[in-house]
């Protein structure tokens, strides 16, 4: 029990618990499974939130580009779905059955050489992870490794996502277009639309989570994390010690971009569709301000912030669909002023201080032990009596020899 306690204390891991306590037990009890599903699929966009704390808070690089990276995990999840829902018995009203209903409607008459290794579930969940993480290595080698960083790296982020979008939209025989990929009922052979199936993909979302918090706060705790904080603060000073900067960053990034694509992934999943308008820059922003509300130095905190945001805006779209979104830029601006640390920010400035200033003021309250008289003399060999943990046997008293 010490040991455990020893270990969440030296990885901060009792807001993890908490996190991990409210997510799996405290949310199920309370809310429907269509509210369920909701967090579920904020979630999703949480995994964005942590990579942009690890590349962001702790790397120092701002990415405006992270909905490329969910965009193409749940692109690559929703070509296996789109392929399992396309079988030539439910396609035989088409020109060409067996094929996707949008590249009918393309007049394509077959499938595209790029679509068809996805017909298996394992390339589609190597792709989720593989195929943002490669295009996350080309960005940032070709960027990091030419000292390219700062507002000009986040424009660039910004560039690609811009780019992806209209390869994305103009592309419509190979990718669905600006419609997406809709109509994703199974997952080898299992419908992913029963009450049942919502609640299974909920904890998988969850589960999936929490261990990348996991990982990502293993990292911090060691080497990689302090460099990665030096590099951040003094990145000159780390270059001229013998370290390769540009490495780390790459590493930073690519993890980064692999955490989005599985929340990409896992919202195409519960959802089930996948679009365009999840690619571009607007979602991008959107991201970065989950970070930024939570805390972008906090893991935890980027998931209570990644859940305020999108419980707001569903809450004021449904109440004040004509104000909405005033409502939010209110949201966004108001917290960003008052808290620049975010929700954690606000936890460690004023919660815990006030925390610990209400414990002290309560033991100070508490009347004192009447003092001992005299402390008798220590008996001889009481030292060697004494056990393993340094408590002496009943009847023996005194200071150690």
């Amino acid at each position: 029990m010490i040991a455990l306690q020893a270990w969440i204390k030296r990885y901060q891991l009792a807001s993890v618990l908490l996190l991990t306590v409210l997510l799996a037990v405290v949310l199920p009890l309370a809310l429907d499974v269509f509210r369920l599903n909701l967090i579920g699929k904020y979630l999703t966009y949480a995994f964005v939130a942590i990579g942009l704390v690890m590349v962001w808070g702790y790397g120092g690089v701002l990415s405006l580009g992270q909905g490329i990276f969910f965009g193409l995990g749940g692109y690559a999840m929703a070509m296996f779905l789109k392929l399992e829902a396309s079988d030539p018995i439910t396609t035989k009203i088409q020109s060409t059955p067996g094929i996707p209903d949008f590249m009918d409607w393309n007049q394509l008459t077959a499938l595209p050489w790029l679509w068809v290794p996805f017909k298996h579930l394992w390339f589609a969940l190597f792709a989720v992870v593989a195929v943002p993480t490669l295009l996350a290595w080309i960005i940032s080698f070709a960027m990091f490794k030419r000292r390219v960083g700062g507002v000009y790296f986040a424009i660039i982020t910004q560039a690609v996502a811009l780019i992806l979008t209209v390869l994305i939209i103009g592309q419509q025989g190979y990718t669905g277009g600006v419609n997406g990929m809709t109509d994703l009922k199974t997952l080898a052979g299992w419908d992913t639309r029963t009450d049942s199936a919502k609640y299974i993909l909920y904890y998988v979302c969850v589960a999936l989570l929490i261990g990348s918090i996991f990982l990502c706060r293993w990292i911090q705790t060691g080497k990689a994390g302090t460099l990665l904080l030096a590099m951040r603060d003094k990145e000159d000073r780390v270059r001229f010690s013998g370290y390769d900067v540009a490495n780390f960053k790459i590493f930073t990034f690519c993890l980064a971009a692999a955490l989005s694509g599985i929340g990409g992934a896992l919202f195409t999943l519960q959802v089930g569709f996948m679009s365009p308008s999840f690619v571009g820059i607007v979602p991008s922003v959107e991201m970065v301000i989950f970070a930024a509300v939570g805390g972008r130095m906090s893991l935890v905190g980027a998931v209570y912030g990644t859940l305020l945001v999108n419980a707001g805006k569903t809450y004021f779209s449904e109440s004040f669909p004509d104000l909405w979104l005033f409502l939010m830029a209110a949201l966004f601006i108001g917290v960003t002023m008052a808290f620049p640390m975010g929700l954690a920010g606000v936890w460690e400035e004023h919660v815990v201080p006030w925390w610990q200033r209400r414990m002290a003021a309560r033991k100070g309250a508490v009347p004192a032990a009447p003092a001992v008289e005299a402390e008798p003399v220590a008996k001889p060999g009481a030292a060697r009596l004494a056990d393993a943990d340094g408590s002496l046997p009943d009847g023996v008293s005194g200071q150690r020899a």
